[in-house]
């Protein structure tokens, strides 16, 4: 009971702390763990490293960044390289070790050759309390698909308030195109809560994350009409991301594209189909 009621203090100091609402003592006091700082600079270093190209498009004010996940290495990016203040948006399944071996293996490395799966099932379950430690530690906002996605919301609108951008990475298993699969849409209700509690329409900015590129690219925003349906933003704000994300993966130099579902490396596609390689080849 004590255990439970300690974890629970941790959870709602930590999100108050990102929200900017306690004082500027009390977070020098919280500091994230050590060892969570230490693997944050060996990622740095060993990580790809990236370039940022379109910092023009990010807004003055807070807005929803929205990229491609590119399996592991989009989360790590946005947590290393996203300008300014910011949160990111992930599994909440990844910040309770009793949760995380299931969410892991079914997420991560279900799709694995029935040879190897035994390893990862163990893996998953090892990592459980290295993935609490990393996710609690870093800058995150624990997101359900369950009735618990309402504290995601509450606590990303906080975070806007307080200056800082979100960025969502909610691509899904059905494939949209070579570059992106298709985005569950409901987190474009943030920003209907948003516009509801502040009276502020909510910029959604396009992100493409090229590793093999070293590069971050940052498209125009969307932003929100709080006077349309839901139902119409939703869909409209999906698909023109999609679309933003697609054109700037398209127009960039021949490279390979990392994609959501954790594939073998030989079925990974290139950022342009190869009868649009050969257009340019014969043009040229």
């Amino acid at each position: 009971m004590r255990k439970a009621s300690a974890c629970a203090a941790e959870e709602t100091n930590r999100a108050a702390r990102r929200a900017g609402r306690i004082s500027e003592e009390t977070m020098n006091e919280a500091k994230p763990h050590w060892l969570y700082r230490v693997i944050r600079r060996l990622v740095r270093r060993f990580s790809p490293k990236y370039r940022i190209v379109g910092s023009e498009n990010l807004p003055a004010e807070p807005c929803v960044i929205v990229g491609n996940h590119c399996q592991m290495y989009g989360p790590i990016a946005a947590e290393l390289y996203t300008p300014g203040r910011h949160a990111v948006w992930c599994a909440g399944e990844m910040m309770h070790r009793e949760e995380v071996a299931a969410y892991a293996y079914r997420d991560f490395w279900s799709g694995k050759p029935k040879a190897v799966r035994w390893f990862y099932r163990l893996l998953s379950r090892l990592i459980g309390p290295l993935a609490e430690l990393i996710f609690t530690n870093a800058h995150t906002v624990a997101v359900y698909h369950d009735a618990r996605v309402i504290a995601a919301f509450r606590e990303s609108i906080d975070l806007l308030e307080a200056g800082s951008r979100i960025v969502i990475f909610p691509e899904h298993y059905e494939e949209h195109n070579r570059i992106v699969h298709d985005f569950q849409d409901r987190f474009v209700d943030l920003a209907r809560y948003y516009y509801k509690k502040t009276g502020r329409e909510l910029d959604f900015v396009p992100m493409y994350l090229a590793p093999r590129l070293g590069t971050m690219f940052y498209g125009r925003p969307v932003r929100f009409d709080a006077n349309a349906p839901i139902r119409e933003e939703r869909r409209r704000i999906c698909g023109a991301l999609m679309d933003a994300i697609t054109e700037i993966a398209v127009a960039q130099p021949e490279h390979t594209v990392i994609p959501y579902p954790n594939i073998p490396k030989r079925q990974y596609p290139k950022n342009r189909a190869p009868e649009d390689r050969r257009d340019e080849t014969t043009e040229s």
